[in-house]
């Protein structure tokens, strides 16, 4: 049963005069922008009069009481299964992925997908909304990802990803303990006819690939690392790692020894993106999931998976 202490006000403010909501809240900086406040709209975390309301355009009467909610009023609907909407406004929705979950279809697999669950959610709102695809995360691979609803943004980002996008992070624990700690890897990548990357140390006409890696922990036979990509090549992190000997836990496709956690243990952490619209910095974060914590923790592994 969820705990409803968690559902009150951060604060409450009384309207003076009458005002459209989201100009009311922009005037009265409940947020520091604009696209911030649309945000908690989004996320049905404001209530006028004890009321919720997501209108942007709603028309508050003087004595109206508005508040900001601490619980995210979208809790209440139901989840959309192996995915959480971190941030969502009228370009732009950016989610955290689980481990498991497809990003899109493939020959095998149609239906139960980030996209289409995403297309689903937005169509319950507008019929004729959809969502585009702006890059892909790996099934067994978690982390944060990013969905245009426009296709003149989805060609923006595909166009000027590396301005739009100034960090977009992953960490992963990889077998063993990499020596030296922090490196870098390079080298040309080429796919074959089984769709398996192939990497090379000289120039064969491949792809260059440029790797950055930072170890932030070691425990064990295991070791926490955070990457750079200077470039980005199809699984370019994990062919890397098996390439210096290190391969990403659980990633037998590139010569992982075993699977202790049922997954591959690549997550993307942090992403940074300057939003297309209205220029702001947008930075997200998610955290280091529970069954990677457990590789790398100081306590005992069997009682943190209890």
């Amino acid at each position: 049963m969820r705990n409803t202490s968690r559902d009150k006000a951060l604060q409450e403010i009384k309207v003076a005069q009458p005002a459209r909501l989201l100009d009311f809240l922009v005037e009265s900086q409940v947020r520091k922008s604009r696209n911030a406040v649309k945000s908690l709209l989004a996320h049905k975390q404001i209530k006028v009069n004890g009321k919720l309301i997501t209108q942007f355009d709603f028309e508050l009467k003087s004595g109206d009481r508005v508040a900001v909610m601490k619980y995210d009023q979208s809790r209440k609907e139901k989840k959309l299964k192996g995915l959480k909407i971190v941030f969502e406004d009228d370009d732009l929705i950016v989610i955290d992925k689980e481990a498991g979950v497809l990003s899109v279809s493939t020959d095998k697999e149609k239906v139960r997908t980030v996209y289409n669950a995403l297309n689903e959610y937005v169509r319950k709102k507008d019929k004729n909304a959809r969502i585009y695809v702006l890059h892909r995360l790996d099934r067994e691979v978690s982390g944060l990802m990013m969905f245009a609803k426009d296709a003149g943004l989805q060609e923006m980002f595909q166009k000027n990803w590396d301005h739009l996008v100034p960090q977009y992070s992953y960490v992963a624990i990889v077998e063993g303990r990499p020596e030296p700690k922090n490196g870098t890897v390079t080298s040309w990548l080429s796919e074959n006819k089984n769709f398996v990357m192939m990497s090379s140390l000289v120039d064969n006409g491949g792809l260059e690939s440029i790797t950055h890696y930072k170890t932030q922990k070691s425990k064990g036979g295991y070791s926490l690392l955070s990457f750079d990509l200077e470039t980005r090549r199809k699984n370019q992190l994990r062919v890397h790692m098996q390439q210096i000997g290190h391969p990403v836990v659980g990633d037998k496709k590139y010569g992982a020894s075993n699977n202790p956690i049922k997954r591959i243990a690549l997550h993307a952490g942090e992403l940074a993106l300057k939003h297309p619209v209205t220029g702001e910095l947008l930075e997200f974060k998610s955290p280091l999931p529970k069954k990677m914590q457990v590789l790398i923790s100081d306590t005992d592994k069997q009682k943190q998976e209890k």
